[in-house]
Order: structure tokens, then C-alpha cells, then sequence
């Protein structure tokens, strides 16, 4: 069965824009987490569109904490973009929510 998830890279000179699109849980985050520890992210901001997210879990809570402690110990900053309501809930339901800069989905 393949994975409900893809993730799109689209890398500019100080911004990185990763686009997730599917479920984010225990199955998918081993796949999120490899493309981005694939990435340079020394100083440059880091947007995460999870607008097409349509279920997260710890798992993926698990992950985005994670790469928020590697933006910080790499200089760069981490900007959620479009967290659909119910990725909003786990974020809340965990306190995490005020540990993230969240933004509005991306125009293109």
C-alpha cells in the first residue's frame, strides 16, 4: 500500500518552502524527516505548508519539533504555513502551539 503523503521541496536563495500534502503520522514522518535532514538550512527561514495536511499526529508533532530544534541550532527560523484546524488541535492539546510561528497558506 503506498503512503499517503507526498512532499515537495522548493528551495530559493534564503527560503525553503516544504509542502506537505497527505497524512502526517507514525508511517509518513520517517519519509518528512529524511527529505529534510536533507536540507541546508544554515540561517535561511523555513516554511512548512502543511495546508493539504489532512491528518497529523504525535508523530507528526514529534517531527516539526524536532526540525524546530534543528532550525534553531542551525541559524534559521521555522514557519508553519495553513496548519489545518485539526493540526491546530494537537497542537493545542500538547501547549505546543506558542513554540511556532504560523502563517497563512503561501500564495503561488
Amino acid at each position: 500500500m503506498p503512503l499517503a503523503l507526498t512532499v515537495d521541496v522548493a528551495p530559493r536563495a534564503d527560503h525553503i518552502t516544504v509542502t506537505v500534502t497527505g497524512e502526517l503520522d507514525m508511517e509518513t514522518c520517517p519519509d518528512v524527516t529524511k527529505i529534510t535532514a536533507a536540507l541546508s538550512l544554515d540561517g535561511k527561514t523555513l516554511t512548512v505548508d502543511l495546508s493539504a495536511v489532512t491528518f497529523m499526529d504525535s508523530s507528526g508533532l514529534n517531527a516539526l519539533l524536532r526540525l524546530r530544534s534543528r532550525a534553531q541550532t542551525e541559524a534559521a527560523s521555522l514557519r508553519l504555513a495553513g496548519v489545518p484546524d485539526q493540526a491546530l488541535r494537537v497542537l493545542d492539546l500538547t501547549g505546543t502551539r506558542q513554540l511556532f510561528t504560523l502563517s497563512p497558506p503561501p500564495h503561488g
